[in-house]
């Protein structure tokens, strides 16, 4: 089994916020996170994929092929967006790093020809990252 790492990276803007909560609870667990204006950051994804070599072209997946599913399916979806209110799955999720993790790994999950998605890892410009491997 060989593992492949490619990286992208993308600047969105958010705001942390529950709907159930009050004005002042969100204040209070988000802190300045919830300054509904929001506040942007500058990301690093890397995608891991694993599979075999095929013997005829030597890839496990080609790279480049690769680099453009996470151009069409994150990068331009999630780049220079607010992700509350212009990426559909943020509408009822909050979008803390572990969350845009999930969200792209589901973007990704089926659509990544020949090898098996592996590991979604999301760093934010403090360097926190959350990795995300799938439902256990």
């Amino acid at each position: 089994m060989i593992f492949l790492t490619r990286r992208a990276e993308f600047s969105s803007a958010h705001f942390y916020w529950n709907d159930a909560w009050s004005v002042e609870e969100n204040e209070r667990v988000f802190g300045k996170c919830a300054n509904r204006n929001g506040h942007g950051h500058n990301y690093t994804l890397e995608v891991t994929v694993a599979g075999e070599v095929d013997p005829v072209t030597g890839f496990v997946v080609d790279l480049k092929e690769l680099k453009e599913i996470l151009e069409r399916e994150v990068v331009s979806v999630y780049d220079h967006r607010h992700l509350n209110l212009e990426v559909p799955e943020f509408t009822t999720m909050i979008p803390t790093t572990e969350n845009i993790a999930v969200a792209i790994w589901r973007r990704l999950e089926k659509k990544i020809p020949n090898a098996k998605l592996h590991r979604v890892r999301v760093y934010e410009m403090a360097d926190l990252f959350a990795d995300y491997y799938g439902e256990p």
